[in-house]
């Protein structure tokens, strides 16, 4: 997260940049990448509020996302979901046995593999997924 709140004027960044060689110290780009950042961290406040209004967090949001969009299947490995989620392993273990406990997702063990399971979206996980999807988009468009 971010957490300035004010961020620091042009002259702050040539005063703090002064010893930094000509080619590190663009204040334009320092004070673009700077607001950025503040817009970013906003912006995530805004989306933990708004999931958590609605029983989810961000993380679940994505792994219902990541299941759904993929155009020719209805359901990943945890390595899948790993590969396409920038968490840890342990996080997304219990994340996805939490979200097949509130019943947005369902498992299957793999055919030629037992100790392999597929996630996909449980008709509850869909309706959330869906129902929820024209408000996060406003929020992004804000």
């Amino acid at each position: 997260m971010f957490f300035l709140k004010k961020l620091p004027t042009r002259d702050m960044v040539e005063s703090y940049t002064k010893t930094i060689s000509k080619d590190e110290k663009d204040p334009d780009i320092i004070l673009s990448r700077l607001n950025g950042l503040r817009e970013a961290s906003l912006l995530i406040r805004k989306l933990d509020d708004f999931f958590a209004g609605h029983g989810l967090s961000q993380l679940r949001y994505l792994i219902m996302i990541v299941i759904d969009r993929e155009p020719e299947r209805s359901s990943l490995s945890h390595k899948e979901i790993g590969e396409r989620i920038d968490v840890s392993k342990p996080v997304i273990t219990r994340t996805l046995n939490s979200m097949i406990e509130d019943g947005y997702l369902q498992s299957k063990r793999d055919k030629n593999d037992g100790r392999a399971r597929y996630y996909s979206l449980s008709d509850q996980g869909k309706l959330k997924l869906h129902d929820l999807l024209p408000a996060y988009f406003a929020l992004i468009k804000e």
